[in-house]
């Protein structure tokens, strides 16, 4: 192999590299956590902008009673603001009171549910 066509091969592979690597951490740039405190399972987690109209956070099988869980934020919510409203729904059929939280500041502290 020519040392000009070795040199094309890297460039290549290095900018797929650093593509992926990019699309990965961008992917994961708006996350945050979420503490179950309460005796049940969560079953749904619940947002919105305004506190009216409300869509799901898919959160798998749930979150069980004294577990934390990290969420990331899907790409089509990017254009949404940094503050909503958020709700837990559990296994027993209560729900959480909505709280509004800015998930654009202090990504690590866990939102606790009881």
């Amino acid at each position: 192999m020519s040392f000009k066509r070795y040199l094309l091969v890297s460039a290549g592979l290095f900018a797929v590299s650093l593509a992926t690597n990019v699309a990965s951490v961008c992917a994961e740039q708006w996350y945050f956590y979420v503490r179950n405190s309460s005796d049940a399972v969560m079953t749904n987690l619940l947002v919105s902008e305004t506190g009216k109209k409300w869509g799901e956070f898919d959160i798998g099988d749930g979150i069980g009673s004294g577990e934390k869980a990290k969420l990331i934020w899907d790409s089509s919510t990017d254009n949404e603001s940094c503050e909503q409203y958020i709700k837990a729904v559990f296994s027993d059929g209560t729900e959480s009171t909505p709280t509004k939280f800015n998930f654009c500041k202090d990504l690590d502290t866990p939102i606790v549910f009881k």
